[in-house]
């Protein structure tokens, strides 16, 4: 398939100019011819189309774009004409919330909260609605100027009614390791709790400049949030009010069932911070305790080291005896 370039016409879509492209996919400006109105065109790249599995990624988050309507999620447009797949979305100015993070390192309090509210305003749509991001995180978040926002990326995301899918690494099964829940670290696919953990993680992030658990691979970022507290918020900030760190504990509960149980709740402490009571959490005080698989790890890798020595001996032993 001849690949999308600049000045070409995809049916009645002059493409303008290129946005962004990825492994999986390139995302164009482009014009409808018909009315005039700029959008935003996602083009899968030919290989995935042959992919069955990324193609049924690419599918789901277009039947989920158009089934969604809420002024903090980007819209996806229905059209049956197409002469080749892709995805017809609205297009918005802005940037992404981790461009802004990058450049700015971190929010002032007013402005984190305010984009932390209309977030959850977003999940709380969409999780009423059967929907769960899976993957939320700076990166999937458009801001305009008024610092309203968008959800974007719904390439992952559980839809209610939809047959599960099988996936084959990491960030298929489970988003990205900085912001992703314990539960789905755990294997488990997650509901809206899932959502809620990872909008803490970027309140915390927004607030203080860092994400709450590190490591230096993947894995032991994941494994650092089954095992440990990340430092407080007020450690590193103390402007940052008791009952804001507070919201972001609740929110960071690693059992999912102690979290908010709605993006609504989050969003109403948010709003109503002077009536969030501040527990005396053993988090506060036992974060510099840090645990570690490590004995574990190391006995794995010695078991591993003996395989190649027992095959070894076997051989020996069989030689042997013939």
């Amino acid at each position: 398939m001849t690949p999308v370039k600049v000045g070409d016409l995809l049916d009645h879509y002059r493409i303008d100019s290129v946005v962004a492209r990825s492994g999986m996919a390139s995302i164009f400006r482009a014009t409808d011819t018909e009315n005039n109105r700029q959008v935003a065109i996602k083009v899968p790249h030919p290989e995935m189309e042959a992919d069955a599995q990324l193609f049924d990624r690419f599918k789901r988050e277009q039947e989920i774009g158009e089934k969604l309507d809420h002024p903090g999620v980007m819209k996806v447009f229905r059209d049956a004409h197409h002469s080749r797949v892709y995805m017809v979305m609205e297009w918005v100015e802005g940037e992404l919330l981790r461009q802004i993070l990058g450049a700015q390192r971190k929010l002032p309090q007013d402005r984190a909260t305010k984009l932390a509210v209309r977030i959850c305003d977003a999940l709380d749509y969409i999780h009423s609605n059967g929907v769960v991001h899976r993957d939320l995180k700076p990166e999937n978040i458009m801001v305009d100027s008024n610092d309203s926002i968008k959800l974007i990326d719904f390439g992952i995301a559980g839809n209610e009614g939809s047959r599960r899918l099988t996936f084959a690494n990491l960030s298929n099964v489970m988003g990205t390791p900085d912001y992703i829940s314990p539960e789905q670290v755990k294997g488990k696919r997650g509901d809206g709790r899932s959502d809620i953990y990872a909008m803490g993680v970027m309140l915390y992030d927004m607030l203080t400049g860092k994400v709450p658990f590190t490591g230096n691979n993947p894995f032991l970022i994941m494994n650092d949030r089954l095992l440990n507290n990340p430092m407080p918020p007020r450690e590193i900030d103390p402007t940052i009010s008791p009952a804001l760190q507070e919201i972001i504990y609740r929110a960071l509960e690693r059992d999912p069932r102690n979290r908010y149980a709605t993006a609504r709740e989050f969003a109403r402490d948010l709003e109503h911070q002077d009536q969030v009571g501040v527990a005396d959490r053993p988090e506060l005080t036992n974060w510099k305790t840090r645990k570690s698989n490590v004995p574990k790890r190391i006995l794995n890798y010695a078991l591993l080291a003996l395989v190649p020595v027992v095959i070894f001996a076997l051989l020996l032993w069989v030689a042997r005896k013939t």
